[in-house]
């Protein structure tokens, strides 16, 4: 995501005009503008200080990458190399899974709330998900919680068993 995309998408959550964003941040609407559209690029320590002023840190995060693990009879299903965490308004949600997901029950909502709802959505994520279903549906604290309940095929739980275990010392570089 561009910085412009960054700032504009703080500004909007923040739900602040331009005008009021700029003028917490101590810059001009037209500069902020600017920045939105990509027509000038603040430093890193410009778009800490907006984002700051619309009530968001400026933070890294880990890039979770996936590896295609084979799982039998042809199929494979990705597996990240650690676990997504989510945002609690995203992992908590009320969510209506995309068809190639959920193709039988197309207009059902998961009330990701509910543990047992939750349960169920990580099932099909798990076993018919894409790498991006994983980083969408997925939180990884919640997905430990419920691993011993989870109904999974041997072959799914095998292939996440490494992620799920974390990092172990001897693995851990230094």
């Amino acid at each position: 995501m561009a910085s412009g995309d960054v700032l504009k998408h703080a500004r909007q959550a923040a739900g602040l005009s331009q005008s009021a964003l700029a003028a917490k941040a101590g810059t001009s609407r037209t500069t902020l503008l600017a920045y939105e559209h990509g027509r000038k690029s603040p430093t890193l320590e410009t778009t800490a200080r907006i984002l700051r002023a619309a009530g968001f840190d400026l933070t890294i995060t880990a890039r979770i990458t996936f590896r295609d693990t084979a799982i039998g009879r042809g199929r494979s299903i990705p597996v990240p190399d650690a676990l997504p965490r989510l945002p609690v308004h995203q992992a908590l949600a009320t969510v209506q899974l995309p068809i190639h997901l959920n193709w039988s029950d197309r207009d059902r909502r998961f009330d990701l709330r509910d543990g047992q709802q939750r349960a169920r959505v990580y099932e099909i994520i798990l076993r018919e998900g894409t790498a991006d279903d994983v980083l969408t549906y997925i939180d990884g604290a919640l997905l430990l919680d419920l691993w011993e309940e989870l109904v999974l095929p041997k072959e799914v739980r095998a292939a996440w068993d490494d992620v799920i275990a974390g990092p172990r010392p001897d693995k851990v570089a230094s």
